[in-house]
């Protein structure tokens, strides 16, 4: 009997520590995971940017301004002169045609509650009728 009940408390706190152990990914970690691998080549881990060359994400002005856009501009990308807390930028940015409406989603919510700017959380369905409008 004794060794059962071990067993019992063992099996027990093992699946506990499992448990606790799997971590949740939330929708702004997976934003987080997509901007490293397709966006901080280019604005930085950090969402500075690259001096002169390409905008920052960090405190942008363009995101508060162009919220409606930014789904646009992560699917197909953007060319042509922009100007970001003063400062003109004209260097392409590349789109990601394979990216999900999820993932897109991920991405402008992280982006838009990163590094200190304060944006809104927007929906999947905002982010579909904005891709819906740009294409």
């Amino acid at each position: 009997m004794k060794n059962e009940s071990f067993c019992l408390y063992f099996l027990f706190a093992l699946f506990i520590s499992i448990i606790l152990s799997v971590r949740c990914d939330l929708p702004t970690d997976q934003g987080k995971v997509l901007y490293n691998a397709y966006c901080a080549n280019c604005h930085m881990e950090n969402g500075e940017g690259l001096r002169g060359l390409i905008p920052p994400l960090a405190k942008a002005d363009y995101l508060s301004i162009y919220q409606d856009d930014l789904a646009c501009i992560i699917r197909n990308g953007m060319k042509g002169p922009i100007t970001v807390n003063g400062k003109n930028y004209d260097q392409e940015m590349i789109g990601f045609k394979d990216l999900n409406e999820i993932e897109i989603s991920n991405i402008v919510n992280y982006i838009n509650r990163a590094w200190g700017n304060n944006e809104t959380a927007k929906n999947i369905n905002q982010i579909k009728a904005n891709l819906e409008s740009c294409q």
